[in-house]
């Protein structure tokens, strides 16, 4: 039996996007040939919302290890929050201690806390053991150097020049790199010629079924209101990057006739990344500047994933949108396609996703490069066949929990031989 040690700063009860697809793939790698073993942070010191129903599909034989991190209330006073800065030391220092004393064949980072990554050099020196890193968004990107300072993440600066520093250190000795998109793949492979040589290969996100039913235990907490109107759901943050998508979509509502718009609402759920309370809205100004207000319900507050999966299975449609970055794939994309509800997308025309959804007939596509008349007509077939459809989808998906986790224990496979 093979043995794998995974890198993932946030792991369940932890509600943290990055850690999904350590979570899935656990229960399938030991039927696979792989033991795996964990190192994340103690839940004591990150401040994420918990949500105590991940920890139903965490095999119970899986040794977790946890590392401290630096209080967030004294590194705040010097603008530091990330957990992978907090965590660093810890880390370097826990999985020091187990490399001496066991045998691993193989580190596997799996999270967006990309810092963390700068390790993987160290421990291939020290102990001779390959690394492969899960490029789940890019890490260092010049998407946002061209953009405008009110549409840049806080901290940018900083953040910009910290990761311009620090990739370079981890893809220097990196043994294979893993992405969901090849346009990452391709873009990192620019910056640096001498990752032409690593192995590569593209994961998409996956869905598990398993979820929805974990889901259908949640009896609360459900925003939608009125049951009567038709319910067009979009779930995922939305901020400046995605006000192109909810502009056009909003203007192709306001085209429709009166008596369609009067019996739908949209719910934008889950729009903000800031803390509990504290974000802004970013669709209901856009919803107010077109007298749409009273047609949009917007919830800043980032719902836990399975309260996400609940609303999903209640909606009547829903909503894929994207940025105006080239390689955007929604991480739900799976997701919303098992919640079996008539799906209307607006996405980047380069977009990965699109082959996916491409691939359902039942789901209507359409571009933010299309003209806004083509939207138009895209949202009104799409609002129509929520009305006239009485037959319920049965979508079945190409990446289950399971197949993802077969390719990337072969991708394993192919880093070790």
């Amino acid at each position: 039996m093979k043995r794998v040690l995974i890198i993932s700063p946030y792991f369940p009860p932890i509600n943290a996007a990055d850690m999904q697809r350590v979570r899935m793939s656990l229960p399938y790698f030991e039927n696979l040939g792989w033991k795996a073993e964990v190192v994340c942070v103690d839940e004591q010191y990150t401040d994420l919302e918990k949500e105590n129903l991940f920890t139903q599909n965490i095999p119970a034989n899986i040794k977790l290890h946890q590392v401290k991190a630096l209080s967030k209330n004294v590194t705040m006073k010097f603008g530091l929050g990330s957990i992978a800065l907090r965590s660093l030391w810890y880390f370097k220092t826990k999985v020091d201690q187990l490399l001496k004393i066991n045998h691993y064949d193989l580190i596997y980072f799996s999270t967006t806390q990309y810092p963390i990554c700068i390790l993987g050099s160290h421990w291939k020196n020290k102990f001779k053991i390959p690394y492969i890193i899960d490029l789940q968004d890019p890490w260092h990107t010049e998407y946002y150097q061209n953009k405008p300072r009110t549409d840049r993440p806080k901290k940018y600066w900083f953040s910009y020049r910290l990761n311009k520093y620090l990739e370079p250190f981890a893809m220097k000795e990196v043994s294979g790199i893993i992405s969901v998109s090849q346009g990452y793949i391709d873009e990192i492979k620019q910056r640096y010629t001498s990752l032409n040589k690593v192995k590569s290969k593209v994961i998409p996100f996956s869905a598990e079924i398993k979820d929805f039913y974990i889901a259908d235990s949640i009896i609360d907490n459900v925003y939608f209101t009125d049951e009567k109107k038709i319910r067009i759901l979009y779930a995922g943050v939305v901020g400046n990057i995605m006000a192109e998508s909810v502009t056009k979509i909003l203007n192709a509502f306001k085209a429709l006739p009166t008596n369609i718009r009067e019996n739908v609402i949209f719910y934008f759920l889950g729009t903000s990344y800031s803390p509990k309370g504290t974000g802004e809205n970013s669709v209901l100004p856009i919803a107010k500047s077109l007298g749409l207000d009273k047609s949009v319900v917007e919830v800043t507050d980032r719902l836990s994933y399975f309260n996400t999966l609940k609303h999903l299975k209640l909606s009547d449609g829903l909503l894929i949108i994207g940025s105006d970055d080239a390689n955007y794939i929604p991480s739900k994309i799976y997701t919303y396609i098992l919640a079996n509800k008539p799906i209307l997308s607006l996405l980047n025309f380069t977009s990965p996703g699109n082959h996916i959804l491409a691939e359902y007939s039942s789901i209507q596509q359409t571009y933010l490069t299309n003209s806004q008349e083509q939207i138009n007509s895209a949202l009104y077939r799409f609002i129509n066949t929520i009305l006239n459809r009485n037959i319920p989808y049965q979508h079945t998906i190409k990446f289950t929990a399971e197949l993802m986790a077969k390719q990337q224990v072969e991708f394993f496979n192919s880093i070790i031989c």
